[in-house]
């Protein structure tokens, strides 16, 4: 499918002489400088940095190099990452780092044509899914400002929701892609771990840790991933994938599990099962074959924290109890709990998440593909800790990753997407692939855009 305004769309016309780099981003620089006092999407937008690249990639085109795939494409990117002659805030009180090289992730992306625009607003440190912020403000959400975008990407994600720029890059440790995907309404792709280089991102949990685009299009989630993947001697957790058969199967020999001891775990309304049962029966009208499964081993459990909490204590000690350096409410509560995490805590988390991967492998064996919602519920408000569940509150945070979280501690692959069920922003699905599985889940996503069972490039709050 090809949306107007996308990455795909715009690379071809700069491509072809139909527009140059300059006007397409000096049409998503006007939309970024005249919704951000509302959305708080951005933290920074570069419009001299912006405009030089775009005219280097014209003057490029003029001589006669090559085009990239992301020829002239406008990109937001999450200010975690590291990009040369910016300074990486993390969305903190005190981290400043003038960074005077780019991140692996962005001088691939560049390399490939795209321009950075600015960067965008986060959960501090991004560690938490409402991006919240208490040093940058509250992120709000395109579809109703009351809102929480979701976290930690927020700011990628609001910024793409809103039009402010077609494309962005955030990072995902316990769905910080996705979530926020869910929530705006957009396409988010989690990656298999070490997939994408890390190099020149700050650490939340370097075991969980990783970088994905968030889109309106699967199409466009494709051409961020294929221009950043690949190992990078600087990251030793980076690898190639390996060079097994990637075949995609078509919707109709499609083997698709619902994990049903996941889905009653977490907090999720009725809405949005309905709207997920929905979506299954379509994807069976399309002839997939879709069915319930037990996998026992596949349930949200404390694990999480003691895995991204021991690795992050690792991070923050040496700043946790400087008075000069400080946290947030929120964050200093969770970092100190993540301090009286022991390395025997650790070592258990780490055998549990064995079994975890152990039995996500069991799962793939027979099935193509893993289906849940990607949030139990999608709309959070702005200062609120809890969100509504069929009347009963509940932790946001319970509500938000309780679908996410378990994805990054086997590793696997996932992406969101929107349906085409009615709301505010609409109902989103989330699929996981095997291992190194990216092509697999692009590719079916692919094909469910052109059957009309997604809601992608299409749903666009009306901006005021």
């Amino acid at each position: 499918m090809v949306v107007p305004g996308t990455g795909a769309t715009i690379a071809e016309a700069v491509r072809s002489g139909a527009r140059t780099a300059r006007q397409v981003v000096e049409q998503y620089l006007e939309v970024a400088e005249r919704l951000n006092p509302e959305l708080n999407a951005f933290v920074e937008i570069d419009r001299a940095g912006a405009l030089e690249r775009a005219d280097a990639v014209d003057a490029g085109l003029r001589a006669g190099s090559p085009a990239g795939p992301l020829c002239g494409v406008p990109i937001a990117l999450k200010d975690l990452i590291d990009h040369a002659g910016h300074v990486t805030t993390a969305g903190s009180a005190f981290y400043r780092h003038p960074a005077t090289a780019s991140a692996t992730v962005v001088r691939r992306l560049e390399a490939a044509g795209a321009i950075i625009i600015g960067r965008t607003g986060l959960h501090e440190f991004a560690f938490g899914f409402s991006s919240e912020n208490p040093w940058f403000g509250p992120v709000r959400n395109p579809w109703d400002r009351d809102l929480s975008p979701g976290g930690s990407s927020g700011g990628s994600a609001a910024a793409v929701a809103a039009g402010m720029s077609p494309v962005a890059i955030g990072t995902d440790t316990g769905g910080s892609v996705r979530v926020p995907a869910a929530l705006c309404g957009v396409v988010g792709l989690k990656v298999t771990h070490g997939a994408v280089p890390l190099t020149g991102v700050f650490p939340v949990a370097g075991s969980l840790d990783t970088v994905g685009p968030m889109t309106r299009t699967v199409g466009d989630a494709r051409l961020l991933y294929d221009a950043m993947k690949g190992i990078d001697p600087a990251d030793p957790r980076s690898a190639r994938a390996p060079d097994s058969p990637d075949r995609v199967p078509r919707l109709q020999d499609l083997r698709v599990g619902v994990p049903a001891g996941w889905l009653s775990a977490v907090p999720t309304s009725a809405a949005t099962r309905r709207s997920f049962d929905r979506f299954c029966d379509r994807l069976r009208g399309s002839g997939a074959h879709v069915e319930r499964v037990e996998a026992p081993g596949l349930v949200p459990d404390p694990t999480y924290f003691a895995v991204v909490g021991g690795e992050m204590a690792g991070v923050h000690r040496e700043w946790f109890n400087d008075p000069d350096k400080p946290y947030g409410p929120d964050l200093e509560v969770r970092l100190g709990t993540a301090m009286e995490v022991t390395i025997d805590d650790y070592t258990e988390a780490m055998h549990r998440r064995a079994a975890q991967r152990q039995a996500a492998g069991e799962a793939f064996r027979s099935h193509d593909l893993l289906l849940t919602p990607t949030v139990g519920h999608s709309r959070k408000t702005i200062g609120n800790d809890t969100i509504d569940v069929d009347g009963e509150p509940y932790f946001y945070r319970d509500v938000l990753n309780g679908y996410s979280s378990l994805v990054n501690l086997t590793g696997c692959p996932a992406i969101a997407l929107p349906t085409t069920d009615p709301g505010a922003p609409p109902p989103s699905v989330q699929f996981l692939a095997p291992w190194w599985g990216e092509n697999v889940l692009l590719g079916v996503g692919e094909e469910l855009e052109q059957a009309g069972l997604l809601g992608t490039g299409l749903a666009v709050p009306s901006i005021g």
